[in-house]
């Protein structure tokens, strides 16, 4: 009775699945990212969020794009990355697995080390002085260069599906990004959990 009850719940997850994947079917999914496995020593935490939008151009394959934000906190200045990826995925029907594998673009922002700026005299050459008239070193404001990273990865995941009804899932993934030019810092391997919409 119990194997014929799963065979049964099997197969109309199968047969949901099926449907999801059908040319022309339209694709949404908001996932948080940033789940991170790699170790550092001076990294506290990372998150980030993440859109994505496809369209099936044939059963099972969908092309698709995606934007994101990435933050991750260090012991020193934090780094903030804005991304925009593109690739194809590929869904196997039968089970609700995916692969896909794209490109993605990431620009990252890192605040430097703040330096106090001070003088003794203003723009006119007049030396600053406190209220009884005594000459004092003035505190006016702080530099702060950037340190900017624009990376390119090739994004590969692996991913289920799922279906809570007939246009809404919930999709945990595994991904990897191996990045082109600053492979120990840049290339990255993690975690996501997203919420996908068929229509």
């Amino acid at each position: 009775m119990r194997r014929s009850m799963l065979a049964l719940l099997l197969a109309i997850v199968s047969l949901s699945a099926n449907a999801q994947f059908e040319k022309k079917t339209k694709y949404v999914n908001a996932s948080l990212t940033g789940l991170e496995m790699n170790y550092s020593k001076d990294s506290r935490f990372r998150f980030g969020f993440e859109g994505t939008a496809g369209y099936f151009v044939e059963e099972c394959w969908m092309p698709y794009a995606r934007i994101g934000y990435n933050h991750q906190s260090l012991k020193g200045p934090d780094v903030n990355a804005f991304e925009l990826g593109v690739g194809t995925r590929y869904y196997f029907k039968r089970t609700g697995i995916y692969l896909s594998g794209g490109l993605l673009y990431s620009h990252e922002s890192q605040p430097g080390n703040a330096t106090p700026i001070t003088a003794s005299v203003d723009a006119a050459g007049m030396p600053f002085t406190d209220s009884a008239g005594n000459p004092v070193v003035a505190y006016y404001g702080m530099t702060q260069p950037h340190v900017r990273n624009n990376n390119i990865s090739l994004a590969l995941e692996a991913g289920y599906c799922f279906y809570l009804n007939h246009f809404m899932s919930v999709e945990p993934a595994l991904y990897y990004n191996l990045c082109f030019n600053d492979f120990s810092d840049g290339s990255r391997i993690g975690l996501k959990v997203g919420f996908g919409f068929y229509f």
